[in-house]
């Protein structure tokens, strides 16, 4: 077996090729793009900003109209070889109408990078966030985020992280996230049609497995993904959710019955969505 029952590659690759879990993949590619440019049309918006050395590390800033509002961190997927935030800001919508300033990350990909460079990176990120959130104003003591897919298991990481051991700031630093359609246990990917593009080496695939680091003590987790997902995406959501919960920590499974991969963010697109809510009232909203 090369993972769990799984003994050819193109078993897994069925399971995590998610570009071809749908009819038309261009699809929801497309309409990423189109929403993203519409979103950043009619909201103020600062981007691109730096964070770091290398033209990789910037962000994209959405205030809310309000000052010291809370932020949300969004990290997004790709399989963390693709796409950037700008394909992205359309995750910036409802938030900003509630209220929250919304912030949403760019890191380098793999392979000119490593998947230990991305994890850097996206701390980095977080760390920037936090000095600097007055600048835009946003609330450094009300730091929360989330991701999707390759950005959940980035999300998992950052709350995973040693903030006052290794940056020096408060170690709860990040109040709490949201991981959707996220990927916490790495083992199955070297023998998948992404290993070329990864490089992983099984040392990278410990280190940053986020079922394998589960923080003592940390804010809460939304854990969510579509119903029409995959087995596998289900089941590393579902088994990461009872690891945390099984570690006393706070955790919530929030279900999206008949969404995909693609259309399991669209949440963020409308104040009202289940999504939407579940992220305003973990910030202490409604």
């Amino acid at each position: 077996m090369l993972y769990r029952n799984f003994s050819t590659q193109a078993e897994l690759d069925a399971e995590y090729n998610v570009e071809k879990s749908v009819p038309d993949f261009t699809v929801y590619a497309d309409f990423y793009v189109k929403t993203s440019a519409s979103v950043r049309s009619a909201l103020y918006c600062k981007l691109q900003v730096p964070f770091g050395p290398t033209l990789a590390e910037h962000l994209d800033i959405f205030p809310a109209a309000q000052p010291d509002a809370p932020i949300l961190v969004f990290i997004h997927g790709g399989y963390w070889r693709l796409l950037s935030s700008q394909e992205f800001s359309l995750v910036a919508k409802a938030p900003v109408e509630a209220g929250v300033t919304v912030v949403v990350t760019n890191y380098a990909l793999c392979p000119a990078v490593t998947m230990d460079e991305i994890v850097r990176q996206s701390r980095a990120a977080v760390a920037w966030i936090y000095k600097n959130a007055s600048s835009f104003g946003g609330d450094r003591d009300r730091i929360y985020v989330s991701g999707h897919s390759a950005g959940g298991q980035l999300t998992a990481m950052l709350m995973a992280t040693d903030w006052e051991g290794t940056y020096g700031l408060p170690a709860d630093i990040i109040k709490g996230g949201c991981a959707i359609s996220g990927l916490f246990d790495l083992m199955p990917f070297p023998y998948t049609w992404l290993q070329p593009a990864l490089q992983l080496t099984w040392g990278e695939v410990l280190r940053n497995s986020p079922i394998l680091h589960i923080p003592d003590k940390v804010g809460s987790l939304i854990v969510t993904y579509g119903g029409d997902e995959s087995k596998e995406f289900q089941r590393q959501s579902d088994e990461f959710l009872a690891a945390w919960k099984a570690k006393g920590l706070h955790g919530e499974y929030l279900p999206q019955p008949g969404k995909n991969h693609f259309t399991a963010i669209d949440g963020f697109l409308d104040v009202n969505s289940d999504l939407c809510t579940a992220i305003l009232r973990q910030m202490g909203g409604r």
